[in-house]
């Protein structure tokens, strides 16, 4: 991977824990609304909304970029729309931006010393 590809990781994984974090909110403010007379809803899944359409497209352009599997690409799809599952994705992603990062080192300094 190059170093275009492990940023296309690590904006997904940016918007991740975000949009995981915005989810968890609106299933409060959801509750809240049904149960006092609060209501965030509005703002709350404006916000969510964003945060989602962000991970969608980041995620497409990991997707193209890293050249995943569909059950890889299908994986960090799924987690995007499970309550916690932004948490998992940015930890996944996080090792798998870190990996990029030393295998795109590894070929420039191979090819410097060659």
């Amino acid at each position: 991977m190059d170093i275009k590809t492990a940023s296309s990781l690590h904006r997904l994984r940016l918007v991740s824990a975000p949009e995981a974090v915005s989810f968890l909110l609106l299933l409060v403010c959801s509750v809240l609304k049904r149960t006092t007379d609060f209501n965030a809803v509005p703002v709350m899944g404006a916000i969510h909304g964003i945060l989602f359409i962000l991970y969608v497209l980041f995620w497409l352009d990991a997707w193209n970029r890293t050249k995943w599997q569909f059950k890889t690409a299908a994986l960090y799809f799924v987690l995007s729309v499970l309550p916690l599952g932004g948490f998992f994705a940015d930890r996944k992603l996080k090792r798998e931006a870190e990996n990029a990062v030393i295998a795109s080192r590894a070929r420039r300094e191979g090819t410097v010393n060659a």
